[in-house]
């Protein structure tokens, strides 16, 4: 009962945003993350302002979204949704019966998702049956680069060429990104890593790693499955430990210790996509 009423004050807060005056030419595109943000501004330049739904800091996989956002939401006109990240899978129906005129894109569309039949494979941890951190590798980012053009062609086809070059622009800071990533790895010595969340199983999946988690369905794990990851992190020779600033530390700094890992503080979802991979690749290399 509580969950509908609460749909019922967010709808009417949608509404509302949605009933003031539009900025003049409508130039504002939202984005749920950071990470897209980054490759929207690469393609978009000054061409289009980008909102981003869910605030440094915050976990998109449990966002509720403030007033704020939704009006950021209504007044834009286009919406570019990661794919299946929680904030999404919650609300992108919402957001759409609010704002029926503004466009909707999914930068999802052409990855090789990771399923959880996979996962379960590897004993990962899976979002409502796929994972949704398909910006964390190269691949990935190549792929969420072309839709973004595509949007923005779609959007504004007078300034074709510019955003062409934007996008191209955007490819070689990418390739650059992979070229550093694997130098990077080639000195790794060791292909084992632990995270609390899995935010880099597609990363793991790309470059030949294997992500072991501590999280186990969303919820902290029991002693016995701490003491199974501690052996197994000790097992594969683990040396990085990686905690995410949004979830609990404590558990994956005690792994860390019985483990004999070193604890790396790492953001998925910082806007500097280039800069946070290279970073993740030299802390694995023991830089």
């Amino acid at each position: 009962m509580v969950k509908v009423k609460w749909a019922v004050v967010f709808s009417f807060l949608f509404f509302l945003a949605g009933c003031g005056n539009k900025p003049a030419g409508g130039h504002i595109i939202s984005v749920t993350i950071e990470p897209q943000r980054y490759f929207a501004e690469k393609i978009g330049g000054d061409r289009f302002t980008i909102h981003t739904v869910v605030p440094a800091g915050q976990s998109p996989e449990t966002y509720d979204p403030a007033p704020q956002q939704m009006a950021g939401i209504s007044n834009s006109l286009a919406y570019l949704q990661i794919g299946y990240i929680g904030f999404e899978q919650a609300w992108m129906q919402n957001i759409k019966e609010s704002n029926p005129e503004m466009t909707v894109f999914d930068l999802s569309e052409g990855i090789e998702l990771i399923f959880e039949t996979e996962e379960e494979e590897h004993e990962g941890h899976h979002h409502g049956g796929i994972d949704p951190h398909i910006w964390s590798s190269v691949s990935g980012a190549r792929v969420i680069a072309w839709n973004t053009l595509n949007a923005f062609l779609a959007l504004d086809r007078e300034n074709t060429r510019y955003y062409w070059e934007n996008y191209n622009k955007l490819l070689e800071e990418i390739d650059a990104t992979e070229a550093a990533i694997r130098e990077c790895l080639a000195a790794a010595p060791s292909r084992v890593f632990i995270i609390y969340h899995p935010a880099l199983t597609y990363f793991a999946r790309e470059f030949g790693l294997e992500q072991l988690c501590i999280e186990v369905d969303g919820k902290e794990p029991s002693p016995a499955q701490l003491k199974g990851l501690v052996d197994m992190a000790k097992e594969h020779q683990a040396g990085v430990a990686f905690i995410q600033r949004e979830f609990d530390q404590r558990n994956a700094a005690l792994i860390a210790k019985e483990a004999g890992c070193r604890v790396v503080v790492i953001n998925p979802l910082s806007y500097d996509w280039s800069k946070e991979m290279i970073l993740i690749a030299k802390s694995l290399a023991g830089e």
